[in-house]
């Protein structure tokens, strides 16, 4: 592996100009750029200074200067784009959500372990020094037995009917665009739940315009979880324990602060985050670091555990009756 590794951006569209601007911030090499067309793989590279520039995703996949492809397409084309560029030899960065349901999410993690490749999926907020810092606090036992999470993801969104989010055959809806942001952070607390309850109101276009989660973990500790992609929330959450809790500021799962609090209400620490750029570099970061110690799996999040997450979101799904077009039934 050549000392720096060289990051090909698969799909052009605006989470990919982000992560290509955190890329750069980081000091890290976007060396080729792949598109459906060779214009807009040419416009994206001209932007962001990307010297190879390909008219479509097999030619991309192809690059020999390519080492890791950051897959950011809609969420359909997650699970075609991750097997061409495993099948091509590459590692991949996954945007979230990791696949459209658990079934595309095992394929992809079985081809990355018979390639023996790096999968990881770009679940950002796992990566931030915030969340690294709970954990440690986790760790120490600071809180005691840890109860409960509680924590929102809930924006004002477009509602044209023709937008991708409110599209079914781009698995529009709130719960893969923003609730797999809490379900994540509680599976990542609290491990695997063993019960899932949900309800939702749903868009004319029939995605869900609202969901509410209620997930039961071992020991009967909860998560209470919501989404919404018409209505802007205060983005919090919590972590509560028999010790003290944590109160992470809005918006919880991008880099911000929070503030530990012992049983009596008085403050056990503050933490005040400090991060250059919007923070997409620390999951490229972590993928870099996996590469060069020729590891396939984080500790921060691991292809099992995204699988889990995808697991947990098909059940939501099923109790709130939600199919994507072309998925078959359960």
């Amino acid at each position: 592996m050549a000392q720096s590794i060289g990051w090909g951006i698969l799909a052009t569209g605006g989470i990919a100009a982000a992560f290509t601007s955190d890329l750069a911030v980081a000091g890290l090499t976007a060396v080729a750029v792949g598109s459906r067309t060779q214009e807009s793989a040419d416009a994206f590279g001209e932007r962001f200074r990307i010297p190879n520039r390909h008219g479509s995703y097999e030619a991309l996949v192809a690059d020999p200067a390519v080492d890791i492809v950051y897959i950011a397409t809609p969420h359909p084309g997650h699970v075609q784009a991750a097997l061409l560029a495993l099948n091509a030899g590459k590692h991949v960065l996954v945007e979230k959500p990791f696949a459209v349901n658990a079934a595309e999410a095992r394929q992809m993690t079985a081809l990355a372990a018979e390639r023996n490749l790096l999968i990881l999926e770009a679940m950002w907020t796992r990566f931030l020094p915030h969340m690294r810092r709970i954990h440690e606090i986790l760790d120490a036992g600071t809180l005691g037995d840890v109860r409960t999470v509680i924590a929102d993801h809930n924006q004002d969104l477009p509602k044209d009917p023709t937008h991708r989010l409110n599209d079914p055959a781009l698995a529009g809806g709130a719960l893969l665009d923003l609730g797999v942001y809490p379900v994540s952070f509680a599976i990542d607390v609290l491990g695997g739940p063993t019960s899932v309850s949900a309800t939702a109101a749903f868009t004319p276009t029939g995605v869900d315009r609202q969901t509410a989660i209620l997930l039961e973990h071992q020991g009967g500790r909860q998560s209470v979880l919501h989404t919404a992609l018409d209505t802007r929330g205060p983005n919090r959450a919590a972590v509560l324990g028999t010790l003290g809790r944590i109160e992470i500021d809005p918006v919880w799962y991008t880099p911000t602060g929070f503030t530990v609090y012992d049983n009596v209400n008085e403050v056990v620490e503050r933490y005040e985050s400090s991060v250059e750029g919007r923070g997409m570099q620390h999951q490229a970061l972590e993928a870099e670091r996996l590469i060069r110690a020729g590891e396939t799996a984080s500790a921060h999040l691991s292809p099992a555990e995204s699988v889990l997450v995808m697991d947990v979101l098909d059940s939501v799904r099923e109790r709130i009756g939600l199919r994507y077009p072309g998925e078959s039934p359960a």
